[in-house]
């Protein structure tokens, strides 16, 4: 049995005291040291309480708490940006991103782009390849950040995607699966990249839910870096607007994923397939 984790919060004052923190994040003991290492850089390991701890998010909670006490299975959610900026906003959201899909208990994995080579027909066997491909056959959902850069998405991200093929053999490493979105901008606010990542999500034959995220001015949505908590977003109608996302994702891919079969099967790829086994029966 599958139980919620309660702990409660240290003191705020003398005579207040928060209510306890509901989560159902993997713990430490549970959770694969090699992969917690590599793929979730976003945990917090100070042990104090976080902002995204104090949410309010008892439906989707709910929702969670029972499809994991009814499957045993976590939802996979593999996490791209788009920037191999040293202080990367789109990264710094996408973390922020991270954290509320594991409190709500997915197995979160943030992929890291740095050394993945430029979209060509020789690499294909690269590390950083096959690692991204692997991921993203593993998922049952991603959730994309890009940098809005000269009106559009960034070559990194772009480039992370042109990696991932629509089929390799009987494989389909994104197809049927949910996808949240959302971007960072230098300046005002722009909608030019999460329309280019709906794009995206619609011809990779993903499910990308209805809400994005666009934050305006992202250097502004967190403290100066080496003020305490600069890679923390500090809280807005904005910051707001990417806990819905995050909350309609997971509400998306928990009631999509036990169809992910049937989203799967196509009329033209039976036909497809029925004709190969035709020809290899004839050729025999």
């Amino acid at each position: 049995m599958v139980q919620s984790l309660a702990v409660p919060l240290p003191e705020i004052d003398s005579e207040e005291m928060q209510p306890p923190i509901r989560s159902l994040a993997l713990r430490e003991n549970d959770d694969d040291p090699n992969i917690r290492r590599k793929y979730r850089p976003f945990i917090m390991e100070d042990g104090r309480v976080d902002w995204t701890d104090l949410l309010e998010l008892t439906t989707v909670m709910d929702m969670a708490e029972k499809d994991l006490q009814l499957t045993g299975e976590r939802l996979r959610v593999l996490i791209l940006y788009g920037s191999l900026r040293r202080r990367s906003y789109s990264r710094l959201v996408a973390l922020e991103a991270s954290r509320i899909l594991f409190r709500l208990g997915c197995d979160v994995r943030v992929f890291d782009p740095e050394g993945l080579p430029v979209k060509n027909d020789v690499d294909q066997g690269h590390p950083k390849v096959q690692e991204l491909r692997e991921l993203s056959r593993w998922s049952n959902g991603h959730f994309w950040i890009s940098p809005e850069q000269h009106g559009t998405l960034t070559a990194v991200f772009k480039n992370q995607i042109d990696w991932i093929p629509l089929s390799t053999g009987s494989v389909r490493p994104t197809q049927g699966r949910t996808l949240g979105i959302a971007q960072v901008c230098g300046g005002s606010q722009s909608f030019n990249a999460v329309n280019s990542l709906r794009i995206l999500g619609r011809w990779m034959r993903m499910f990308t839910i209805p809400n994005q995220s666009s934050i305006p001015k992202a250097y502004t949505h967190f403290p100066d870096e080496g003020q305490p908590g600069d890679q923390r977003l500090l809280p807005s109608p904005n910051r707001d607007r990417l806990v819905d996302c995050v909350e309609e994702f997971v509400k998306y891919t928990i009631l999509m994923r036990p169809h992910f079969d049937l989203f799967a099967d196509r009329f033209s790829e039976r036909m497809e397939k029925r004709a190969k086994e035709k020809a290899t029966e004839q050729a025999k």
